[in-house]
């Protein structure tokens, strides 16, 4: 089984545009692209006042609890309700976490993580 990885790192503004305008070049050119996966910030501070302590523990609880609901995770990391689907809605923004509906409308949200590590990537 592949262990699946996210990459997560400090990209400057100008790193992320010359990397978009290489690729954007290859696809214009024909040529095959590979795909990558990864959540950049601009800097550490960013990705500190993101990535949390108690965001990286909701990855935590929903990696190794699987939670069927966001009230479930709210009970397993005692916090609100409020405040863990605010961090969720967040974090699925980013990538880092799967919100599935359920098949009615009525039915909870289960929050995934589809990875099992999380790489930090820092240039210096």
């Amino acid at each position: 089984m592949k262990v699946k990885r996210l990459k997560v790192g400090v990209r400057t503004l100008g790193e992320g545009l010359r990397e978009f305008g290489a690729t954007l070049k290859a696809l214009q050119a024909g040529q095959k692209v590979s795909k990558r996966t990864g959540t950049y910030f601009v800097t550490v501070e960013a990705m500190r006042q993101v990535l949390t302590p108690s965001r990286l523990t909701l990855l935590n609880l929903i990696r190794t609890r699987h939670p069927q609901s966001i009230a479930a995770l709210a009970k397993l990391a005692h916090r609100d309700f409020k405040n863990i689907h605010a961090d969720l809605t967040l974090l699925a923004d980013l990538g880092l976490v799967h919100l599935e509906p359920g098949t009615h409308a009525r039915d909870s949200v289960t929050p995934t993580v589809p990875y099992e590590r999380i790489q930090f990537e820092i240039a210096v």
